[in-house]
């Protein structure tokens, strides 16, 4: 089957050869664990129960998790056994199932939670990178409750350049807005805790704060501002990136992200702020060669 899940629709057959996402066509996870550092609604008090899956319809030069996203580390394992990881997260007491970069594996993951419908009982989260497509949106429809999507550029050289996709604005607020249509107003239960609806989060980057304030200003005008969650982030990290341009060897400076919250503020945004002090790779999960399992 030739594969269109992403944007990208590059229309390679997986069980041949590696498409723009760089998956195979079997399932790969590199970790499943309990994380304590997703915005407050998201892990709570008992954490969110990722599931961290191998490839990445996304090539960003600064990425993370690289180890996972371009050299696809991790082990294969049956659709059953995501069923079994899912309910496993479940039993150890986290608030929800949180799946990040889940786009090249969307049909074997619905058919994973179609199979636990009945005894999953926390919300499951769709933790992308915002370039996707409507059409494999629809497929999660009644599986996913919280998205969680970022929303990273309106340049389309800066897609290009940091990220290999020029089209990412105009497809991630499609997608976006897609989202949102789809689950409508933000819901929390009586801890806060997020049930229902879209969070959509966006990293400033070194030298682009007009790049983000852009980006704020196309998703006030895409969805209204109160009825999702924003979770600003002044993370970025340099040591994650070994390229030769100068902006991305530094940190944020306190002047971007203040310039870039106070626009959030402006527009109407509520969610997350962050300080400086998380640019560091402290908070970045560690993956291994092999299939990490940490409830």
């Amino acid at each position: 089957m030739n594969c269109e899940l992403c944007p990208h629709r590059c229309g390679v057959d997986r069980r041949q050869a590696r498409g723009a996402c760089g998956a195979p066509d079997t399932l790969r996870v590199s970790r499943v664990s309990r994380h304590a550092y997703e915005e407050p609604c998201i892990s709570g008090t008992r954490g969110s129960g990722t599931v961290f899956f191998s490839g990445c319809v996304l090539s960003c030069v600064f990425c993370q998790n690289k180890p996972i996203s371009r050299d696809l580390i991790g082990e294969d394992i049956s659709v059953r056994r995501l069923s079994e990881l899912f309910l496993e997260l479940q039993s150890a007491g986290v608030h929800n199932i949180n799946l990040v970069t889940p786009t090249q594996y969307t049909d074997k993951i619905c058919e994973a939670l179609a199979a636990v419908r009945g005894e999953l009982h926390i919300p499951v989260v769709w933790n992308s990178g915002g370039y996707e497509r409507p059409e494999t949106l629809e497929r999660v429809r009644g599986l996913v409750d919280i998205y969680m999507p970022d929303f990273k550029y309106i340049s389309s050289e800066l897609s290009l350049r940091y990220s290999g996709a020029e089209d990412y604005a105009e497809r991630t607020a499609e997608a976006i807005a897609f989202m949102y249509g789809m689950l409508g107003r933000a819901e929390f239960d009586e801890g806060g805790l997020m049930r229902r609806g879209v969070l959509v989060r966006h990293l400033v980057l070194p030298d682009c704060r007009r790049d983000s304030e852009a980006v704020l200003r196309r998703l006030a005008a895409i969805v209204p501002p109160a009825d999702i969650v924003l979770g600003l982030m002044s993370q970025y990290t340099p040591s994650f990136y070994s390229g030769e341009e100068k902006n991305l060897r530094r940190r944020v400076t306190t002047f971007e992200y203040e310039s870039v919250r106070k626009v959030a503020l402006e527009l109407g945004f509520e969610g997350y702020m962050q300080s400086p002090m998380s640019a560091t790779a402290e908070f970045t999960p560690e993956f291994t060669g092999k299939l990490k399992i940490e409830l």
